[in-house]
Parts: C-alpha cells; sequence; structure tokens
C-alpha cells in the first residue's frame, strides 16, 4: 500500500478504535476472506451490563483464584485456544513462536468475527526447544530455533457459524516476524558509534508488550533481551529499541525506532498532545526503572497515512521525575553536566565509575543507547518495575502497573495514576494518585499488564514469579490471574475474572470491536520445570503434546 495514500474521513475514523487502546487502529485495508458466521454477529458485550460495577457482570469469587495447572475462568465462560508454541499458521510451513504476549486484534472493515491479530512472542525456554537441549552451550540449530521462536505470529483469525475462533492458515496475512529477519534502524542512533555504526541488523526478539499506532502499524517491545545475546553472540547494543511492523504488508521495512530510547521496554502506548504531536509512553520492565515519554517534534497528519511512521525518527525523549512532577527531558548537555561534576555522586544503582560513565556519554546518541543510565544521572524516579502504561480512553490519564521489587521490600506492586498538566499528553509536568495497592487487601498481587474496556474498567493481568506461586507472601494468591477493577466510579473493587495454569501469567488482553470476545495469551506455563521427565506443567493438555505450550486463547461467554 503506498504511504501516502490518502485516507478518507471515514477510514480515519475507523482508525479510532473501540477497546484498549486510545486513538488506536482499528481497521486499514483488507479485503474478503470467505465465510463468516451469521449469528454470532450479534452486537453484544463480553459483559452485558449498564453499570461500571464489575460484579453485575459476571459472578467471581475467591473461589476463582486456585492452584490448578488449567485456565479457570469465571462461571458462564469458556476459552478455546486459538493457536499455541509449535502449531503450523500458514502454508508457508511457519509455526507459532514461544510465550506469547501482547496481542492487538484488526478487524476485517469492522468485523467482529474476523481480522488479523498480532501476537508477540518474548521468549523461548531453551528446555523445550524443538530437540529438547539439555546441554551448557546451545548448538547452531538451536540458536536458530532459540530466535526463530521470539518476535511476533500475525495470524488471520475468524469465527465461524458454530461460534469456534479457528486460524486461516491459507490467509496471504498470515506470517511470522522473527530474530532472524533484517531490521533497519531509524533515527538519530542510525549508523553511530554508539551502535557500531550498524543501520540494519538481525532480527527483534524478547517482544513483550506492544502498542498500536495512529496510522495502522505495530509498535512491539524488545524487553529482557540480554539472555538470548549471550546464548546467540548478538551485539546487546542491537536490541531493546522499540520496532514497527505492519501487519498488513509483508513487503514492509521493520523498523527499530532509536529515538525511542534503548531499555527493557515493558510496552508502548500512543496519544496525541492538544497540538498534533505524537506521544509515546513507554514502561520499562525492571526493578529500580523509569517511565518515558517521547514528543514526536512534527505534527500527525491522518492523510499522509504510514508515512507518519517518519514522526517517531525525531522528536524529544523525557523520564518522570515523580518528586517534582516533571518530565525531564535526556540530553547530552544535561548527562554531561552532571557527570563531569565532582560534587555529583554517581547512584550506586548504575554500577559505574563517574570515568567509565564520561567514557560512555560522548554525543546524543549515546543518550538514546544508554537511556536508562541516562535517565537516573537527570534526575529521573527509580520506581519498582514500571513495566505497563495506558491511557484510560474516557479521560486521558495514564495508569502504569509497578509490578514488585523485592530489593525494597515491596512484594506485592501497585498501579498509579498521572495526571498531566491541563489533560494534555504533551505537557512536561505532571501530578500523580494511588490507585491500586497489590497485597491481601485488595486480592491480587504484582500487576503486569494493564488493558481498558470500552467501559472504563482495567484489566489487570498479574505476574508472580514462578518461584514464588503459592508460597509464603504469596500463596494466598495461589496461580497468576487476570483481574477487574472499574476505573470510575464509587467502588474500586477487584474482581478476578481468571486463574493461569501452573508457572503461567496472563497477557495480551484484548478485544474483538463488540467486546463479545476477549483475546488472552498464556506464557511460559511449566517454566519452573528442571528436566522434560518431570514436567510442573502440561497445559494445555491437548493429546500428542509432550511438553507444555504457551497459547493464544479465545474468551466468550457461554451463551455467545
Amino acid at each position: 500500500m503506498d504511504d501516502n495514500k490518502q485516507l478518507s474521513r471515514r477510514k480515519f475514523l475507523g482508525y479510532l478504535g473501540t477497546s484498549t487502546a486510545y486513538l488506536a487502529v482499528s481497521s486499514m485495508g483488507l479485503g474478503s476472506f470467505g465465510k463468516r458466521a451469521n449469528a454470532s454477529e450479534a452486537n453484544r458485550s463480553l459483559f452485558d451490563f449498564s453499570t461500571i460495577k464489575v460484579s453485575d457482570s459476571f459472578n467471581p469469587t475467591r473461589d476463582t483464584a486456585v492452584a490448578s495447572d488449567d485456565l479457570v475462568l469465571s462461571s458462564g465462560f469458556k476459552y478455546e485456544v486459538i493457536a499455541a508454541y509449535g502449531d503450523t499458521i500458514n502454508t508457508k510451513g511457519d509455526t507459532f513462536g514461544d510465550n506469547n504476549s501482547y496481542t492487538a486484534f484488526f478487524p476485517q472493515d469492522g468485523s467482529r468475527v474476523e481480522g488479523l491479530l498480532w501476537v508477540g512472542h518474548e521468549s523461548t525456554n531453551e528446555l523445550f526447544l524443538e530437540d529438547g537441549n539439555q546441554q551448557r552451550h546451545l548448538t547452531s540449530a538451536q540458536q536458530r530455533s532459540l530466535l526463530y521462536n521470539q518476535g511476533a505470529s500475525i495470524l488471520k483469525v475468524f469465527r465461524n457459524d458454530k461460534g469456534l475462533w479457528k486460524m486461516d492458515t491459507k490467509s496471504e496475512y498470515a506470517r511470522r516476524i522473527t530474530g532472524l529477519d533484517a531490521v533497519e534502524l531509524t533515527g538519530p542512533v542510525r549508523g553511530t558509534k554508539a551502535v557500531h555504526h550498524a543501520t540494519r541488523v538481525q532480527g527483534t526478539l524478547a517482544n513483550r508488550g506492544g502498542g498500536t499506532t495512529l496510522w495502522g502499524t505495530v509498535l512491539t517491545c524488545e524487553n529482557q533481551f540480554e539472555s538470548t545475546c549471550r546464548s546467540t553472540g548478538l551485539d546487546p547494543l542491537h536490541y531493546g529499541w522499540v520496532v514497527e511492523a505492519d501487519p498488513y504488508d509483508a513487503n514492509a521495512t521493520l523498523r527499530k525506532h532509536t529515538a525511542l530510547g534503548r531499555f527493557n521496554h515493558g510496552n508502548v502506548m500512543m496519544g496525541l498532545s492538544t497540538d498534533g504531536k505524537v506521544i509515546v509512553y513507554m514502561g520499562e520492565d525492571a526493578e529500580d526503572a523509569c517511565v518515558y515519554k517521547f514528543i514526536s517534534s512534527n505534527k500527525f497528519d491522518p492523510a499522509r497515512g504510514k508515512a507518519n511512521s517518519e514522526l517517531l525518527n525525531d522528536g524529544k525523549l523525557y523520564a518522570a521525575n515523580k518528586a517534582t512532577g516533571q518530565w525531564v527531558e535526556l540530553t547530552i548537555e544535561a548527562v554531561s553536566q552532571s557527570i563531569k561534576n565532582p560534587r555529583y555522586k554517581i547512584p550506586s544503582v548504575l554500577n559505574q565509575t563517574r570515568e567509565s560513565l564520561i567514557e560512555i556519554f560522548k554525543e546524543q546518541a549515546d543518550v538514546f543507547v544508554y537511556a536508562r543510565e541516562a535517565a537516573i544521572i537527570v534526575g529521573a524516579t527509580l520506581s519498582d518495575r514500571p513495566a505497563t502504561v495506558t491511557i484510560n480512553p474516557q479521560d486521558h490519564t495514564l495508569y502504569i502497573a509497578y509490578t514488585n521489587n523485592g530489593r525494597r521490600g515491596n512484594l506485592h506492586g501497585q498501579i498509579i495514576r498521572f495526571f498531566e498538566k491541563n489533560n494534555n499528553l504533551g505537557a512536561t509536568e505532571f501530578s500523580y494518585e494511588i490507585f491500586a495497592v497489590g497485597g491481601p487487601q485488595s486480592g491480587f498481587s504484582s500487576p503486569g499488564s494493564l488493558a481498558f474496556d470500552t467501559k472504563g474498567n482495567l484489566w489487570v493481568s498479574t505476574n508472580i514469579a514462578s518461584s514464588h506461586l503459592n508460597k509464603g507472601a504469596w500463596a494466598e494468591f495461589k496461580n497468576n490471574g487476570l483481574y477487574v477493577i472499574p476505573a470510575s466510579g464509587s467502588t474500586k473493587e477487584t474482581r478476578q475474572f481468571a486463574s493461569a495454569p501452573f508457572d503461567a501469567e496472563f497477557d495480551g488482553v484484548s478485544f474483538t470491536p463488540d467486546e463479545q470476545t476477549l483475546f488472552l495469551t498464556v506464557k511460559h506455563p511449566g517454566e519452573t520445570t528442571e528436566e522434560r521427565v518431570k514436567l510442573t506443567s502440561t497445559w494445555p493438555h491437548r493429546f500428542g503434546d509432550n511438553i507444555p505450550r504457551s497459547a493464544l486463547v479465545a474468551i466468550n461467554g457461554s451463551a455467545f
């Protein structure tokens, strides 16, 4: 498709989606896919209720919190596996990657029952590689498998006339994006010494979170990339970026947007300032981490279509200082001024000397490559794993999941709400409040990913470490879960909607436009397994499977 193609007003309005993202794309340019569902087209929401009280829509109890090797849902709901690790997704023979995470549904022409589904793949358990690795060092074939099974899957999915969601493996759109593909670097770091003069790098990996753009593409986040780089010998400076991909165009260039900074990206969330500039919020999925924000230099123009991607090449990168309520710009001048001042005490969390930092930070490109270090140096607030940032579509306030930080004694985490000054996403000042605190009093622990539905309910998936599940301070929460919290109204009562299999966690909450179907990923079941002969999980319990498999599921009410 021509990047500069003019967009009609109706088509652009179609981009202002109806599920989890503020100003996200809902559809663009898909053709016909054949037979469609009939009765399943009824315009009913997943939860058919008229108030914001979540308990009016389903009847969860503490019994939803269980310690079992299954995906347990609240009464009245059912799930089906659409794709699991290793399943064939197209006629070419590509297979579904491992540890699926973020999802985004792109409906065909606004359809409720078919479209493209983006699914990120965060990591690969080396124990469960195809040939069963039991060695200290990976063979070349295992390294290739490790890289292939990260990245993303693009699926063509549809709901048939029996109400079941299926993959269309014959679709021209079904394909993989992996750690083996060629990816272009864009923006201020491209070709600089900071990345060893690279302009093109190998693949994208550790793809946990993500977000949709205003022009119909996906931004996918490279998160915990370090171990894969060690196992495969890849240059770690080429990873930890936000990558843009077009789910509709297999020939579109994959781009790593270096102006958004390099760190353990938890997710991205895009919006617009009051003067039309593109805003990108980013969480950092690490202990003692920061919250980031990018403001484009130029303004979004819907008539430019996908050429608006260029807006992500040039802008200012900020990090949040919660003590002052300021978004602090990350510049080489500010960093240099601090580290060259003998009175400035180098933060111990950096594990660097003054001399080593002076050697690292020579030019602005270095600030983007070492964005975490730069943010800490200029005074951004170190936080307890702020993994996910999302925008409430009703009032445009930010919600940030601070998962936990055992080193600081924050075992259960919290969700914090940011208010940008004058309700302008482009502001450089903000205030905040604590929205919800994890722990026994709230019924959940360790919020990981967040998503809003159109009624303003906040969906929270938890990320208690597998080694902590059903033990000690986390025993009463049982397995990881999926919770719903009303973001407005008189009650903030937390309700548990689902419980994950052993060792697993949920991610990737997204909806069809009518919210009749919820898509959800179940990742790393059986993660604590040490030997393949002693599996800690066998989910999803499919005939012929001999290992646990991460999987994408669709959830519907039984009445549907």
